[in-house]
């Protein structure tokens, strides 16, 4: 009895469970029945939305696929192919005004890396392209798209492996680059912790990856994850970091493992080729003259484009078949595109008037008026000099705190007289004396020092200058010419202007400098620019002397001689 009584128990949980996974079992495939029904609405979805295709836009066909077809940029370009395409590649940052080229001229050169032999990277080397104003990063440690990042147990959707409580890492952007270029448009906008660990990364060449979850001696972690935690994941790839910020605003630590390049920006003749490249490609006709028209407002290939793609679209609408002078100008017109700035000099004779030279973004050489007027003093030795166009004061962001010093335009200025009158014999002080910087243009005083002291020499001696001379150097109270930056861009900025002649500091010469088609000049003394300047000789000075006898200074220490 207690026997059957026994079997009718366990016959009636035998039952139960039975029904019990039965049941589960019916749900399971329900599920996966309903899984598979709404996976297959999904993909026939996606199917549907890959058979949609627009045209491609007109930005995309013009896009460069060979060196030949990137515009205005043969210094740059020399200057990457050896960076990049040699036995040791280089890391690179490129600084430039936007739509010059630099992120297909990186493109373009990783090409023709993989075709020659002695170069590491091999015929599968990938090009990653991220933006370092999207990359999300949190200060976390969840998400890091940038350097890679583990997905740890505790996560929702950590899978089969969460489950097993094994976390998981999560490569990228460096690793999915590995073997290639990795390339990072406006790299100055990444964030500094993001910025150091890209540092460690270029040195290690491996990423290193943390987990509170992750045990050495855990055996059910796969033999794979525990080799990406002891021997990190490879990231051996050359950067490539674009930016249209100035060298100044990079971080110092970052510049010093890169290569510098500059791309510079593009001229109106540049402009043009790119508007009729565009209007062939886009399989426009084009009124003679338009593409010069383009260039005068489009200050880059991407602006040119554009208003080549939006003036065809109206002659399409109107069903005309050629662009006018008339659709560019709506477009110009509607578009509010400003007439870029191309300085023309007018080759005259004037008195106190001379071209400067300076240098602003990255390395945008441009031609800067000077001019001064010199009036006999009132009363003698009461003459004042006023400096218009300059600021008188700047602020400058000194790690966490402002500092403010006196314009160094004012300081060159200082400079001048003092020069003035020892070497020609000129007191300031005689005369009322204006200088002006108009336009309103940021001046780099230093630089502008020999311009303003030709400038005002001209204008109290009342002898002409002519227009079509450039100088550019900084002037020391011993009347020397002293080097500046950015002589190669100003050099090409006065050639466009029309210049014919440009006075430099010897130690900037270079012998690339004979290549240029324009009659370069270097100096090493005030009297050797105002000699070609105003062609006439000057008697040399001798330099101030050294204070004699010597004098007592005061320090912390005790006095010394």
């Amino acid at each position: 009895m207690l026997s059957s009584t026994l079997f009718i128990i366990q016959f009636f949980f035998s039952v139960v469970i039975g029904i019990y996974f039965l049941t589960l079992l019916k749900s399971q495939q329900v599920n996966k029945g309903a899984i598979e029904k709404e996976a297959k609405k999904e993909l026939e979805k996606l199917r549907r939305m890959r058979e949609i295709k627009l045209t491609e836009p007109l930005s995309e066909k013009t896009r460069p696929t060979s060196l030949d077809e990137i515009i205005g940029q043969e210094q740059g370009l020399k200057a990457l192919r050896a960076a990049l395409c040699g036995p040791n590649p280089q890391h690179v940052i490129l600084y430039g005004p936007p739509g010059v080229g630099k992120t297909a001229a990186a493109r373009v050169i990783l090409e023709e890396a993989k075709k020659m032999p002695m170069s590491p990277f091999k015929k599968d080397a990938k090009f990653v392209e991220v933006d370092a104003t999207t990359l999300r990063f949190d200060e976390r440690g969840i998400a890091d798209p940038l350097i890679g990042s583990v997905h740890d147990p505790i996560y929702q959707g950590a899978g089969a492996y969460g489950v097993a409580g094994i976390p998981q890492p999560k490569p990228g952007a460096v690793t999915k680059a590995h073997g290639g270029i990795l390339f990072i448009d406006e790299i100055g906008e990444l964030h500094p912790i993001q910025i150091n660990k890209l540092l460690k990364v270029l040195e290690d060449r491996r990423v290193f990856l943390e987990s509170a979850y992750y045990n050495s001696e855990d055996t059910n972690i796969p033999s794979h994850i525990h080799e990406i935690f002891q021997k990190g994941l490879p990231a051996d790839f050359r950067l490539v970091g674009a930016t249209t910020r100035t060298a100044d605003e990079i971080p110092p630590a970052i510049r010093s493992r890169c290569v510098e390049i500059y791309f510079r920006p593009l001229v109106a003749e540049e402009v043009a080729s790119i508007a009729r490249n565009a209007a062939k490609k886009g399989g426009f006709d084009i009124e003679e003259g338009v593409p010069e028209l383009v260039a005068k407002y489009a200050q880059n290939g991407r602006d040119a484009v554009n208003i080549v793609q939006i003036a065809g679209g109206i002659a399409q609408v109107e069903g005309k078949d050629k662009i006018t002078r008339k659709d560019v100008e709506w477009v110009i017109e509607f578009g509010h595109y400003s007439p870029r700035i191309d300085k023309k000099i007018k080759v005259e004779e004037r008195v106190g008037c001379i071209c400067g030279m300076a240098v602003y973004s990255a390395a945008t050489g441009m031609l800067i008026d000077i001019e001064a007027t010199a009036l006999k003093a009132s009363a003698r030795g009461q003459g004042v000099i006023k400096i218009t166009g300059i600021v008188e004061e700047e602020e400058m962001d000194g790690k966490g705190h402002k500092l403010k010093r006196t314009g160094t335009a004012r300081a060159s200025v200082d400079n001048v007289m003092t020069v003035l009158k020892k070497f020609f014999d000129i007191d300031c002080r005689e005369y009322d004396i204006h200088v002006n910087f108009p336009g309103g243009i940021p001046i780099d005083g230093p630089s502008a020092g020999v311009a303003i002291a030709v400038a005002i020499y001209s204008a109290v001696k009342n002898e002409p200058i002519r227009s079509d001379i450039a100088i550019t150097g900084e002037l020391s109270i011993r009347g020397k010419v002293r080097p500046v930056g950015g002589v190669t861009a100003k050099i090409e900025a006065a050639k466009l202007a029309g210049i014919k002649k440009v006075i430099i500091p010897r130690e900037n010469w270079q012998e690339t400098f004979n290549e240029m088609g324009l009659e370069i000049i270097p100096v090493d003394e005030i009297t050797e620019a105002m000699e070609h300047v105003f062609r006439k000789s000057f008697k040399k000075r001798e330099e101030i002397p050294l204070q004699n006898p010597s004098v007592t200074v005061l320090s912390a220490s005790g006095a010394q001689t």
